[in-house]
């Protein structure tokens, strides 16, 4: 990934917190990451070196609003890679969950997934190059019981991932997604515990995974649903 221009969203997340310094390690890039929260910003400078800190570019964006992604996208010099890390995670039985959470779910999952790999791949087909990995979940392929909302969005992610690898075949542009399990992020572990988390996915062992997805090495695959389920 040396020399390469990657979007990072969602980089300052608990996720972004294990994918960000992996991304950085495989040497000199630029790296654009956008923001909601300038508290999470600075949680970030504080992990990276001075010479990190130097690669990365923070853009204060809604990856909701497509304006706003088209805007940043098109302050790239060039996109060569985009792993997009946004998404969110929710519970309830189908008969008792309120529509307007399941369109946010879908919103956040889903939407902002179509708006960041949209645009990427506009740039993309400008060079002929390019890498774009999402993040389904197990969930999408082995739905369960009370989350309804979170596998469909999430299977959403997969059928477009793959649907844009389709698209591009016969390029040096790839599309590819992994599918966690239970990641071991500060927020998970609010919510679920720290009993088990010796039994989740790590965020920087799923990283790693991220990062062939998003280099060279993985010109050959396109369209790959990837497992990263741990020990869950």
């Amino acid at each position: 990934m040396r020399g390469k221009h990657v979007l990072v969203t969602g980089g300052t997340g608990g996720l972004g917190l294990g994918v960000t310094p992996k991304v950085l390690a495989r040497g000199p890039m630029s790296i654009t990451i956008p923001y909601r929260s300038a508290q999470e910003v600075e949680r970030m400078r504080g992990m990276l070196s001075p010479s990190d800190l130097a690669r990365v570019r923070f853009v204060s964006a809604d990856l909701t609003e497509e304006t706003s992604v088209e805007e940043m996208i098109n302050g790239m010099e060039r996109v060569d890679a985009c792993i997009h890390l946004v998404g969110g995670f929710s519970m309830g039985k189908v008969h008792e969950y309120p529509l307007d959470k399941w369109q946010k779910d879908f919103r956040l999952n889903l939407e902002t997934t179509f708006l960041v790999c949209k645009h990427s791949l506009r740039r993309m087909l400008e060079t002929g190059y390019g890498r774009i990995v999402t993040v389904g979940s197990r969930g999408a392929v082995l739905p369960g019981a009370q989350l309804a909302a979170y596998c469909a969005s999430k299977a959403g992610v997969v059928a477009l991932t793959q649907a844009i690898a389709d698209e591009t075949k016969g390029t040096n542009i790839t599309a590819n997604v992994v599918l966690p399990s239970v990641i071991d992020t500060p927020a998970n572990r609010a919510a679920m515990g720290a009993e088990n988390a010796n039994q989740w996915v790590k965020a920087e062992s799923l990283g790693e995974v991220i990062c062939f997805l998003a280099s060279d090495e993985a010109k050959d695959m396109r369209g790959a649903a990837v497992p990263v389920y741990g020990n869950v």
